[in-house]
């Protein structure tokens, strides 16, 4: 939970974010919360989405809330889970929208880790959560950490696509500079607000209309058939 859990180019930018009070708060809390509660991601997971998409290949971020709340779905990339197990309702509707923006078949898992391999920087907003109990850990300090995130984006020489699903991944949109980087906004795809607008959204497309205007290379959203991950 530390800056030594981070081991590309985010280390060093987040560095400062590791000695400051509300971190160190959230540390004690975490540690305790790790120690006593079952809590997801696996603590070796938290900084998954940092892991997997460098600072200087982040093309695109979706922002999404808190992590996945049930067993074994959350693994540190917002709204992915591993390939062996089942979507959940968000994902699948993620997918339902892929289907009508781009036309891909729904695939047979939600494991995004090609998205993020090419530049999709896949954040929640709060990156642990107590098993059971959705926003669990809200306010305890993550948004702080998640800020920063955000506003060292925004320092970036090169365009980046922003997708804010839901009110608390829009409530970033503030800190971003629109005279450079691009924001695609829709309600959250949780069943609760998916007929709300976020069916017909075209986020996929969007983003790459968005990437080629910017002269940068578009995201490949087309995901690789379960067996590659099953050995």
């Amino acid at each position: 939970m530390n800056e030594q859990m981070l081991k590309n180019d985010w280390a060093e930018i987040l560095k400062p974010e590791f000695d400051k009070p509300y971190y160190s708060e959230l540390r004690a809390f975490l540690k305790e919360e790790y120690a006593t509660e079952t809590i997801y991601p696996a603590i070796d997971d938290i900084f998954n989405a940092l892991h997997y998409t460098p600072f200087q290949k982040v093309k695109v971020i979706i922002l999404g809330q808190d992590p996945y709340h049930g067993p074994n779905q959350a693994h540190g990339l917002s709204f992915s889970v591993q390939p062996e197990v089942k979507l959940p309702a968000s994902l699948r509707n993620i997918f339902k929208e892929l289907q009508n923006d781009l036309g891909y078949s729904i695939p047979g898992h939600g494991y995004l880790i090609e998205w993020a391999k090419q530049g999709v920087l896949l954040l929640n907003t709060v990156l642990t959560v107590k098993a059971g109990q959705a926003h669990s850990h809200k306010n305890r300090g993550w948004e702080i950490f998640t800020d920063q995130v955000i506003k060292s984006l925004n320092t970036k020489h090169d365009s980046v696509v922003f997708i804010l699903w839901g009110s608390a991944a829009q409530k970033k949109a503030e800190m971003i500079d629109t005279s450079k980087h691009f924001i695609i906004t829709a309600p959250h795809p949780s069943p609760l607000s998916a007929y709300r607008g976020f069916f017909g959204s075209s986020p996929f497309s969007q983003t790459n209309n968005l990437l080629r205007k910017a002269g940068l290379e578009e995201i490949n959203w087309l995901l690789p058939d379960k067996k590659e991950y099953l050995s």
